[in-house]
């Protein structure tokens, strides 16, 4: 096969709604819920669990659409949250699934909500945050599902997060401290809380009350104290005595798979090149390993029904659409429901593959390359795909940017510099204060790695990414113009400064960490102002392709709009595209074309790839 055989992936069908997503299952088993287009918005569609085919919508937005919903175990509510043009401020909606009616449960402005604790003990009540009365802390507040009315139960003297148990009581929370770390506070019985444990700012981001048992006796922390790689713990309330459940010298603990009855962890997921699973519970792990021989991706478990009967399953590939099932573990029957993209199955997908090399100062840095298909692996035109966060990682799937890239003829190139998470507090912390630096040079060391193997022109490079990765496709345009032939940012900060100075107001409890984290003004301004690209911007040589939600909250408009003036005002190679109904990324599909289609024209004149005719 040649390159030029390979057919075109049309954009509409990497990029636009995807058919049918976020499956799940109401919790008395009777009832099927899904994200999906009506009239081209997306909505919830709802229908008998065992005929997808006859589901129908139940929301009926026409704008942006909803995207986070989940059934309550009344038996007849739907919950979902929904802001105003990528605003962030959550609305919470509760539907009546037998009369259709929606009730806007939060009307309050610049007010957002989020759902704390909901479960089958307590099938009418649900607990959610809300900053109602101060925007910087969120309360607590009861949601009674059948009268639709809310009760403040807790308010908050200065919590960042809360910590809850299945009986809806609150057993404390977690406050930052000033110096980027926290210390976690426990609640008594008669309402008092106390200090339980510290977290110092080594550890924060690798530490945290993951959840209680159902009787409340336990807790279970992934904490990273006294070791590098966040273990998952068992803490006994009573005595204190802890017991280590799973770890990893490299790799955070990720996730658990608990017990729907009594809540005990089963399983614990570790995140390396693919997902890995470390068994708790034998039966519970023979189950999963016989699902996982009989399909071909990485199997993930939701566990929705009461009875924990029937699960529904994904099935994540790198090469094609997610695949979700149901699961009866009765019968052992695998009952196929849909993929969140069957057009993809048209064509031939490249696969993710994972790959490391050595940073300069002998760190060792892991990522993923997407190469396209068809063609010989040498001197390939290329995409540094960087991601945002940056407290986060890319992982192995289907992602359709890698295939977009691949498919128009670049190598994707995906790296979790340092500074990601999972690869434990070392690796993590070595991204402190190095935004600009250390972490913009490990990109470089991609591209020099990549290129001494012959697989990537180095005259040919491209670096690309939203939010953080924005921000790095900003300073590897400022900083190091010579390696890079043109940038794309898609919601990036230009001036750290300023991107500190206007963070959400509801961040600000968290502020500490990021000044320990990327820079506290107060005490390093030269070096925030340093490391932004706006203060390089004399040095910027190659285009530069920007796009900004006009209403984003945590990277404000204005962060695009500095360094396209100073663009424009030194005259140069520059596009900005400017997303009225947008905030931090684009929702609506008829946006995501139009940047898609931008970027695409704008990689190809300048690395040589691909085009679709319009």
């Amino acid at each position: 096969m040649t390159y030029d055989a390979v057919p075109l992936i049309p954009r509409d069908v990497l990029f636009g709604n995807p058919e049918r997503v976020l499956p799940t299952l109401s919790p008395d088993g009777s009832r099927l819920g899904f994200v999906a287009p009506d009239d081209g918005v997306l909505n919830v569609w709802v229908g008998p669990a065992d005929d997808p085919a006859a589901a129908r919508p139940v929301t009926h937005d026409r704008h942006r659409g909803v995207r986070t919903f989940m059934f309550c175990h009344d038996d007849r509510t739907l919950a979902y949250l929904q802001d105003t043009d990528g605003d962030e401020d959550w609305r919470l909606y509760a539907l009546d699934l037998e009369t259709g009616e929606s009730t806007l449960v939060t009307p309050q402005e610049k007010v957002t909500a989020y759902i704390l604790e909901h479960n089958r003990w307590h099938p009418t009540s649900m607990l959610i945050g809300l900053n109602a009365d101060n925007p910087q802390l969120h309360d607590v507040y009861r949601l009674d599902l059948t009268t639709r009315e809310l009760t403040k139960v807790a308010e908050n003297p200065g919590y960042a997060g809360w910590l809850v148990d299945s009986d809806h009581r609150v057993r404390g929370g977690v406050a930052m401290t000033e110096d980027g770390g926290a210390v976690v506070y426990r609640r008594d019985d008669d309402g008092a809380d106390e200090p339980w444990f510290e977290i110092g700012p080594d550890d924060v981001l690798t530490t945290d009350v993951a959840g209680f048992n159902r009787d409340g006796s336990a807790a279970f922390l992934f904490s990273s104290t006294g070791v590098n790689a966040a273990r998952l713990i068992r803490v006994d309330l009573a005595t204190g005595a802890e017991t280590v459940l799973a770890e990893d010298p490299e790799y955070d603990a990720a996730g658990i798979a608990r017990h729907p009855e009594t809540l005990e962890p089963q399983a614990v997921t570790f995140v390396k090149e693919r997902k890995s699973w470390t068994f708790l519970d034998a039966a519970f792990g023979a189950e999963v390993d016989g699902l996982t021989q009989r399909l071909r991706g990485e199997v993930g478990i939701s566990r929705p029904v009461r009875d924990d009967r029937t699960w529904l399953v994904h099935d994540v590939l790198s090469d094609g659409p997610v695949r979700y099932y149901r699961y009866d573990r009765d019968s052992g029957e695998l009952t196929f429901l849909f993929s969140h993209r069957p057009e993809l199955e048209d064509y031939d997908l490249a696969e993710m593959e994972p790959f490391s090399y050595t940073a300069r100062d002998g760190l060792t840095v892991h990522g993923y390359l997407t190469f396209p298909r068809g063609v010989d692996r040498a001197g390939l035109p290329a995409v540094l795909n960087v991601h945002g966060g940056p407290w986060a990682r890319d992982t192995w799937g289907y992602n359709p940017e890698a295939q977009w890239f691949a498919n128009r003829g670049y190598v994707c190139v995906q790296v979790n510099f340092r500074g990601s998470t999972g690869y434990g507090k070392a690796f993590g912390n070595a991204g402190n204060k190095q935004w600009g630096a250390a972490m913009h040079t490990d990109l470089l060391d991609a591209v020099d790695h990549l290129a001494g193997q012959g697989l990537v022109d180095r005259d040919r490079v491209g670096i690309y990414g939203g939010s953080y990765g924005g921000y790095a496709a900003l300073a590897g345009a400022a900083f190091t113009p010579e390696v890079f032939r043109c940038a794309v940012d898609i919601v990036g900060p230009s001036n750290l400064l300023t991107l500190l100075a206007s963070v959400p107001e509801y961040w600000k409890p968290q502020l500490a960490l990021m000044h320990n984290r990327v820079g506290n003004p107060d005490t390093e301004r030269d070096l925030l102002w340093e490391r932004s690209p706006l203060s390089k911007v004399d040095q910027i040589t190659i285009p530069v392709l920007v796009a900004q939600g006009k209403n984003d909250p945590r990277v404000k408009i204005a962060e695009a709009e500095q360094i396209v003036a100073a663009l424009e005002e030194k005259g140069l190679d520059h596009e900005y595209l400017l997303f009225e109904d947008e905030g931090h990324g684009l929702a609506r599909p008829e946006n995501r074309e139009r940047f898609y289609a931008a970027a695409e024209r704008f990689l190809a004149t300048h690395l040589g790839g691909r085009v679709q005719a319009d």
